[in-house]
């Protein structure tokens, strides 16, 4: 018998929600993560989705993602009960009869809907046997767009459930070196601030978002159902003066091209606004209010017109003007008088301002028609293709067309057609309360043009994506991918040709990165050639007609086929487990509102794999008893409370457990009968201490530590010698104390990290297990999924394991060097309150350089030091980079005293 199937088409990327409407009774999901990597500006974005059906009897789940209109998914796919189930992207057309079946059987269609601005909503459902869990993981990609000097990664999440395991885990690798990166969005305020982290070194960049499940509750848009918001990670990357960015393989090549250290060039613009009734109320106020802010932004050097339209057309002035003082005076009294009436030609207006424009033609100037309406044309000229031959023979490639489209009343294809036949955009302006701020946005993008009539040509290059501009913009990017004919690098030369005020320029040197030979990077060079071709053939496909409409049409789908893209050409087709429905989704159009989907449910407790330990006494004999292990430094595998001391066990062996600081190593002699994975008691009659001398001809290890800066460009660092034991958190409120043991290996860190919150809750964590002291129940974890004791939740990934205890959140990083693991912990959410101390509640570093010549000397709180250029890895990254720092010692590193960091027990 055949799988049921579904079928899933949608387009777009960035920002990445996967939500689920429960029944909370029902099903829960209990890990929620969003993994994006950036390289070169090209992000890719996976978001996993956990969930366990808690319900004695099957349960339908659902999963939905929204994520941005302008990217691809690639790959989607479901992991039950051991089996995967993947995604293939097929022709739309193949699928569209198993479409037509499903919803003539009445069985609930799936959907890709529009949802506010950038968004469109993928969702889908699986049924799942009683305490089976699922696992939803979908990928999708983008290239980001350079608008106003800064790319946008956007990240939406509203899981409906507060999640023990929530993360946002951001990486960004650009070869260029970041220039500033910024974390912003309504998740990075107030409550939810302090669950951000971010480094950044030179060409790298981390972002983390790890707010703890009481957060999530909390925040200004959280509640029950947890949070409802978006994080933006807004960077630029450093800029060559020249030809920009090439990065190359051996067959593929993408070319970044935005010089800034240009003169702007004069610009001639006609406003061509729409006044017809439709524009009756709030659209008309806030057009208003932006044009008079626009206008106040020309340059005097500027030269512009403004004319109204309904079945009529109006003038301020039948020519264009130069932008002084008296004349935008003017100009602005004309805009507050703008009153909505009659119908709207859109036709006779557009011909207006493109007369306008080309009765002024002015030598080193750039000329730009900007079009705002609502609706559709309903006087004059009505017949749409007609409109856009008349606009498009009328501008003849002279100058571009940026049409703006207001509410969803607009025929928006429309537009966007005529726009990309005159080199322009389109873009849509949405009814809300900031309507006047989008308007004047998307005016900032261009209201700077530095180059015209760019031409990127490429010695020894094919299959070449746009290479002819009519204008580049102060804040944006021009972006060019392309094959390497037959892979010859070296003959392979790039050049950029354009005019520059009234002059020819020519660009050619060139911050020329060649990757390496490896598939990786070539696949991903390859990735965004595909994604750019495919894009721009979409595009492409929406003005030509004839043969050449349908060659552009074959050549995106063919693309879209290779490289798994799910466009409006292609759907993606998932196999389900037997017996389920067909489940098909289509992507909609620009402009459709989102259709609604009946809910689902599920619940709350987490379930985890543990093995639970009575304590037992002595009197059960040697029935169970285990060795008592010690490692390399003497110290028990498992600590007891701090402050606890030993206590000695008549008849038994002694064991030799040895505390040391930085001045003497300190033994004593505990007897043991049997342990609990090492958990000790320890009476006060067990101290027989004794001071031995270190070992003379011993070298002891060094650890170094980093403390980073706000806005600075090197971190501070400095050594602890020794395997010390160390006080990293302590936050009395909560009662809670988590200390550190750091190893011998060269290179490590720490052995074991113990946690105490509260009197009677007690955690030890080493690279092999994590075991959890609850009053006289002892519990091991064996599985990935979360320990729950009381407050605290303990979650063992691959590569770390995250603690969470009220609102502290930690990450314990498990490195590998030289074939020994240690940890390392990360604080990922610091607690709200100032009375906590520890190595890692070091707030970071502020200090003046007051000597550059050696030696360097840096001031910190008034007090000189003199420090040494050093460089230390950074552990709290799983895949740890190498900072630059400066070297000093601890002492004036934590302004304190090393030995207020040093503990003796555990």
């Amino acid at each position: 018998m055949e799988s049921a199937v579904v079928k899933i088409t949608l387009f777009g990327l960035l920002l990445a929600l996967a939500t689920t409407l429960p029944n909370k009774d029902d099903w829960d999901i209990y890990s929620f993560h969003i993994n994006s990597t950036v390289t070169s500006r090209y992000a890719t974005t996976v978001i996993t989705s956990r969930v366990a059906n808690r319900m004695d009897e099957s349960k339908e789940i659902e999963f939905q993602v929204r994520i941005p209109k302008n990217a691809f998914i690639s790959k989607f796919r479901m992991f039950i009960d051991g089996q995967v189930y993947d995604g293939v992207v097929k022709g739309k057309e193949k699928a569209q009869q198993q479409y037509t079946e499903a919803v003539s059987r009445g069985e609930t269609a799936g959907l890709v809907s529009s949802v506010g601005r950038t968004l469109e909503e993928f969702k889908t459902s699986v049924t799942v046997a009683a305490h089976k869990k699922v696992t939803f993981e979908l990928t999708y990609e983008e290239l980001l767009k350079r608008r106003l000097g800064k790319y946008e990664l956007q990240i939406h999440a509203r899981p409906m459930q507060p999640v023990k395991d929530f993360k946002v885990d951001v990486y960004i690798n650009e070869k260029a070196g970041i220039n500033f990166i910024e974390v912003k969005g309504g998740l990075s305020t107030k409550a939810l601030a302090n669950a951000i982290t971010k480094t950044h070194v030179d060409k790298q960049a981390w972002v983390y978002f790890y707010p703890t499940e009481d957060q999530q509750k909390t925040c200004d848009s959280c509640g029950e159902q947890g949070m409802n918001g978006d994080l933006v990670i807004v960077y630029d990357v450093n800029r060559n003066p020249s030809l920009g960015d090439l990065k190359k393989s051996d067959r593929f090549f993408v070319h970044h091209f935005a010089p800034s250290n240009l003169a702007s060039i004069p610009k001639n613009v006609v406003f061509v606004i729409d006044q017809s009734g439709s524009m009756h109320g709030r659209k008309m106020q806030q057009t208003r209010i932006a044009l008079i802010h626009i206008l106040s932004d020309l340059a005097e050097d500027d030269h512009f017109g403004l004319i109204t339209f309904d079945s009529s057309i109006f003038h301020w002035k039948r020519e264009l003007v130069q932008a002084n003082v008296e004349n935008l005076e003017s100009a602005k009294k004309f805009s507050r008088e703008i009153a909505e009436r009659g119908s709207t030609d859109i036709n006779k207006a557009v011909l207006e301002g493109a007369r306008m424009l080309n009765a002024h033609p002015r030598e080193g100037s750039a000329s730009m028609l900007i079009l705002l309406t609502d609706g559709d044309p309903t006087s004059g000229v009505t017949n749409l293709e007609v409109i856009q031959s008349n606009v498009r023979g009328a501008i003849a490639d002279k100058f571009p067309l940026y049409c703006l489209g207001f509410g969803f009343d607009v025929n928006f294809e429309f537009l966007e057609k005529m726009s990309l036949q005159s080199n322009g955009v389109a873009r849509r302006i949405y009814e809300d309360s900031d309507a006047d701020l989008q308007l004047k946005g998307f005016y900032e993008e261009v209201a700077t043009p530095l180059l015209t009539d760019v031409t990127m040509i490429y010695n020894g290059g094919t299959n070449l994506t746009q290479t002819n501009f009519s204008q580049y913009y102060n804040g944006s990017e021009i972006v060019v991918a392309g094959q390497i004919t037959d892979n010859d690098i070296e003959t392979f030369t790039p050049q950029v040709v354009a005019i520059s005020s009234n002059k020819r320029v020519r660009f050619s040197d060139i911050n020329d990165t060649v990757e390496s030979n490896g598939p990786v990077s070539d696949s991903h060079i390859q990735r965004v050639w595909a994604y750019l071709t495919v894009k721009q053939l979409l595009e492409k496909e929406l003005v030509l007609s004839g043969p050449d409409k349908e060659n552009a049409k074959q050549e995106a789908f063919e693309l879209s086929l290779k490289y798994s893209f799910v466009t409006p050409l292609t759907s993606m087709v998932v196999t389900k487990p037997q017996g389920e429905n067909t489940d098909v989704l289509h992507k909609p159009k620009e402009g459709e509102a989102a259709e609604g989907r009946r809910p689902s449910a599920m619940g709350h407790q987490p379930m985890f794999n543990t093995q639970r330990i009575t304590s037992m006494t002595r009197k059960q004999g040697k029935r169970g008893r285990k060795k008592h292990k010690t490692n390399t430094a003497g110290y028990s595998s498992m600590p007891a409370h701090p402050g606890t001391p030993a206590r000695s066990v008549p008849g038994k062996n002694p064991q030799k457990i040895c505390d040391i600081n930085v001045h003497n190593l300190f033994c004593v002699n505990v007897f043991t009968d049997w342990d609990l994975g090492g958990i000790l008691d320890y009476e006060p009659s067990a101290m027989r201490p004794s001071i031995v001398s270190p070992i003379a001809t011993d070298v002891p290890l060094s650890h170094r530590f980093l403390l980073k800066t706000e806005n600075l460009s090197l971190p501070l660092c400095f050594d602890v010698t020794g395997d010390v034991r160390l006080k990293l958190l302590h936050h009395p409120n909560r009662e809670l104390s988590v200390n550190g043991e750091l190893d011998s290996v060269e290179n490590g860190g720490f052995r074991r990290i113990v946690i105490h919150l509260k009197n009677d809750l007690h955690v030890e964590i080493d690279a092999k297990e994590i075991t959890v002291r609850e009053g006289q129940i002892l519990t091991r974890q064996l599985g990935p999924d979360p320990i729950t004791a009381g407050s605290l939740t303990v979650i063992r990934r691959d590569k770390e394991i995250d603690v969470a205890a009220g609102d502290t959140r930690m990450i314990i990083v498990i490195h590998e060097q030289n074939g020994e693991e240690f940890l390392w912990p990360v604080l990922r959410q610091r607690p709200l309150d100032n009375n906590v101390s520890g190595i890692l509640a070091l707030k970071p570093a502020v200090y003046e350089e007051v000597q550059q010549s050696p030696p360097t000397r840096l001031k910190i709180k008034d007090q000189e030091i003199d420090v040494t250029r050093a460089s230390a890895v950074d552990y709290s990254i799983v895949s740890p980079p190498t900072h630059d720092c400066w070297l000093m010692s601890a002492e004036s590193a934590l302004q304190s005293h090393l030995d207020d960091f040093i503990i003796t027990q555990l």
